[in-house]
């Protein structure tokens, strides 16, 4: 189960590089790049699935309260990257508000997910 975990773990942080990596990119002309809605997803699956493997594992300690609060978030990010997906594909210009807030609040769980212990 250990190993499952250690897997997820590691295609969650992709997803986060995804998001936050194009952001960066693409800072100076703010967009939503369809690879950000990827990683969003990516990380919406593999973080409910390490919610779900969390109570099996050995010596597990789960802060539920900062999980609920990721996936809020997570959430939201997800829905932000869809709408400035779909905006890009359509030809619609993205505005930097939506385009900052797709990576701004990924930074932000983030930050969450290795400050708050």
């Amino acid at each position: 189960m250990t190993i499952l975990f250690n897997i997820l773990v590691f295609l969650h942080v992709v997803g986060a590089a995804m998001i936050v990596g194009y952001w960066i990119a693409t800072m100076r002309t703010p967009t939503v790049h369809p690879r950000q809605r990827d990683g969003a997803f990516l990380q919406l699956l593999t973080g409910i699935a390490m919610m779900g493997i969390l109570p099996f594992l050995p010596d597990s300690n789960p802060n539920y309260a900062k999980l609920g609060i990721k996936f809020v978030i997570a959430i939201v990010v997800a829905v932000l990257a869809v709408i400035g997906t779909r905006k890009v594909k359509n030809g619609e210009p993205v505005s930097t508000g939506l385009a900052h807030g797709v990576g701004g609040l990924a930074l932000i769980n983030i930050a969450i997910a290795t400050i708050w212990q």
